[in-house]
């Protein structure tokens, strides 16, 4: 039954074709038995009702030259003397399919006409058995009935037509608008994993670096702070592992997989004492000072904290030159939490940052200003009065855009 529906939606213009042929036969018969009828009057009935049938065959092809074509039909009748019959069924037909189009005055036209239809030929063969004005109205509102229900069905149809397209625009539209957010989602995560690769990759080979020149500079001459600046590097190699293993799995796990292992947990503001611990260890003396009353605050603004600690640091040890030092201050406030970063050294390139890194050399500073514009902080990176960088950032304590 199901194929059978759609073979005939498929093929709309044969359904009408049969039920034409059909209508052309019933009137075949009907002009046959029609008594007293002259041999022109049969074939002018012929003319009309084979126009008529091709109507019903062609309305859906063609509506508009076919409702033309019922309408000269219907004066053909008026001049003919040819009164209504079985044949004229098709003029309720063109009438819907008229008013389910989308050609505005074909459907006005139709309407029109159907309501005319009735009273053109109660003039042409006035009714004679009364002269009631009541029953002659009413005839003529009876007649004109099924011409109107036609129309409003049609309209209806057309109105529903429009808001099931509507309604397909509208899902068409969002699943677009999907397509895009979810596009725009996994940009925005890449560039997070990139920014998160960088701060470890960047900040834990930094030491690495450092680490292996001293150990290098004092391998002959003292072999025990040698050994000390390789167990430094070897705890430093394997921290730098557990975070890309914690980032590349997470990467790699689909939804509903099973974890692939334990994954570390994101840095906090804890973790930012062991941070500077790290980082003295390496040769870099640094100040580390916390004011105001420490709370917890969400993860997205502790784990901002301790990247921006961690790439500044990371930058100090690049830039700063020999005998540098640095601090670092954390301060809570009642509605954020301030951090500020600064070094005595001979400071960072001055496009670094009074371009953002234009060069290709500043991603750690263009990454910095990603991270607090997530959360709805601010951020000042620049050279320090009396030489050195600073890095000064306010972070809010609820995240926003």
């Amino acid at each position: 039954m199901h194929r059978l529906y759609d073979f005939l939606r498929r093929h709309p213009t044969g359904v009408d074709s049969f039920w034409a042929v059909l209508l052309l036969g019933l009137c075949a018969l009907t002009v046959s038995e029609e008594p007293g009828a002259t041999a022109l009057h049969r074939v002018a009935v012929a003319g009309v009702s084979l126009a008529l049938c091709l109507v019903l065959a062609l309305r859906r092809r063609w509506p508009e030259k076919m409702l033309l074509l019922a309408t000269a039909a219907g004066l053909a009748q008026l001049a003919l003397n040819i009164q209504f019959n079985v044949y004229d069924l098709p003029m309720l037909v063109i009438v819907y399919t008229a008013a389910s189009g989308t050609v505005r005055w074909a459907s006005r036209f139709a309407l029109v006409g159907g309501l005319a239809a009735p009273f053109l030929y109660w003039w042409r063969w006035p009714d004679t058995t009364s002269d009631s004005l009541t029953h002659a109205i009413l005839n003529h509102a009876f007649a004109a009935l099924p011409f109107f229900l036609a129309w409003v069905l049609g309209d209806r149809m057309r109105t529903r037509r429009a808001y099931w397209a509507q309604l397909e625009e509208r899902a068409t539209r969002l699943e677009k608008e999907r397509e895009q957010q979810s596009k725009m989602a996994v940009a925005a995560e890449r560039a997070r994993i990139a920014r998160e690769l960088h701060d470890v990759v960047a900040h834990n080979v930094s030491v690495m670096v450092v680490q292996a020149d001293g150990a290098a500079y004092v391998l002959d001459s003292s072999p025990e702070t040698a050994k000390q600046a390789l167990e430094t590097i070897s705890g430093t190699g394997r921290q730098a592992l557990a975070e890309m293993r914690r980032l590349l799995g997470v990467l790699r796990s689909e939804e509903g997989a099973p974890a692939g292992g334990e994954y570390v947990p994101q840095p906090d503001l804890e973790q930012i004492e062991e941070l500077v611990e790290q980082v003295r260890g390496a040769g870099l003396p640094v100040e580390y000072k916390i004011e105001g009353s420490a709370r917890p605050l969400p993860s997205g603004v502790e784990l901002t904290a301790y990247r921006i600690v961690q790439e500044a640091l990371t930058n100090t040890r690049k830039h700063g030159g020999p005998d540098v030092g640095a601090s670092v201050r954390l301060t809570y406030f009642d509605d954020g939490l301030g951090l500020l970063v600064e070094d005595d050294g001979r400071g960072a390139q001055h496009e670094l940052y009074e371009s953002g890194g234009a060069d290709g050399m500043g991603h750690g500073l263009i990454g910095m200003r990603e991270r607090v514009g997530m959360i709805g902080g601010t951020l000042d990176a620049g050279p320090r009065p009396g030489g050195g960088f600073r890095i000064s950032v306010l972070l809010p304590a609820k995240p926003g855009r």
